[in-house]
């Protein structure tokens, strides 16, 4: 059992494009709190030691001085840039392309200021208080280098009311052990039905099907493979110009080859994130709801 505390590294970097701003710093509690605060306050009360935040330098000097005031003295900070010229010695940006790389990417920047056990979540998704507490105690017990695991939640608890979503789709086997991931780009409700497509193609996809919302458990050792597989993904697609590195492949890639065991926790806690301009006031009302039943202060920092 580790005696370390676990880290937090939060995926901040993202522009915002169909929310048309950054969402990372948008005011969503009574006290203008972002999403991103309430997830480091469950995992500060969980027992994470250390918030990694992943940025661009563009935002970094209003990022920092959002956060840096209210964190002081409440948990240990660290800084690391996604850019796009960030890559491995012989590859170039190919000429046009504007898209940042994708996760895996996001997370590889991290990987010299954390050398202990670590979670990953996204900076504008709400994953409840549960969520933190499940991944701490499992960043503290496996003591198993090449184990990991993953905080599950329900398809049909992850939607947007205002358009599709993209989501890591989960088939697991009767130990909850992660078999298989598959990442689905176009999810929405149809016709009373849950749907995905591949192209043109629609599919079905059952209400309790359990997927990845990037809430995920580490160890360092999944820095190396990312780099590796990186590696691999820029000789096959790093000229495309909207080509993504997404971590969760790296997880299904090493699943298949027998390198790693995946752990998928069920979770309890209420999802909710923002994709949309629209999906703000819903979640407005899901917070004003939580600080209502006492789980949280109207004042998070206070």
């Amino acid at each position: 059992m580790s005696t370390t505390k676990p880290t937090l590294l939060i995926l901040a970097a993202g522009m915002g494009s169909r929310y048309g701003g950054l969402k990372q710093l948008d005011q969503f509690g009574p006290s203008g709190e972002a999403i991103i605060e309430y997830s480091i306050y469950d995992a500060i009360r969980a027992g994470f030691g250390k918030v990694v935040f992943v940025i661009r330098k563009s935002f970094a000097e209003e990022f920092k001085g959002v956060f840096e005031p209210k964190l002081a003295g409440k948990i240990e900070t660290e800084y690391v840039y996604q850019e796009l010229d960030n890559l491995p010695e012989g590859y170039e940006v190919p000429e046009g392309r504007e898209k940042p790389w994708g996760t895996g990417h996001a997370v590889m920047m991290a990987k010299d200021v954390i050398s202990e056990p670590f979670a990953i979540i996204n900076a504008d998704d709400f994953y409840g208080e549960n969520a933190y507490k499940a991944l701490a105690q499992f960043l503290k017990e496996s003591t198993i280098d090449n184990e990991y695991s993953m905080v599950g939640y329900q398809i049909k608890n992850t939607l947007s009311d205002f358009g599709s979503v993209s989501r890591g789709v989960c088939q697991t086997d009767e130990n909850s052990n992660l078999v298989e991931i598959t990442e689905r780009t176009k999810i929405l409700r149809e016709d009373g039905q849950i749907v995905y497509y591949e192209g043109d193609e629609k599919f079905p996809l059952e209400e309790n099907t359990p997927v990845s919302m990037n809430c995920w458990a580490f160890k360092p050792g999944f820095f190396d493979q990312l780099e590796e597989d990186f590696v691999s993904f820029l000789d096959e697609s790093g000229k495309e110009l909207k080509s993504e590195f997404f971590f969760p492949f790296v997880v299904a890639n090493s699943l298949q080859q027998g390198k790693i065991s995946v752990q998928v926790i069920e979770c309890d806690s209420p999802w909710f994130g923002v994709t949309y301009p629209d999906d703000k006031p819903l979640v407005i009302n899901k917070l004003n709801e939580l600080i209502e039943k006492g789980i949280y202060p109207s004042n998070l920092w206070k």
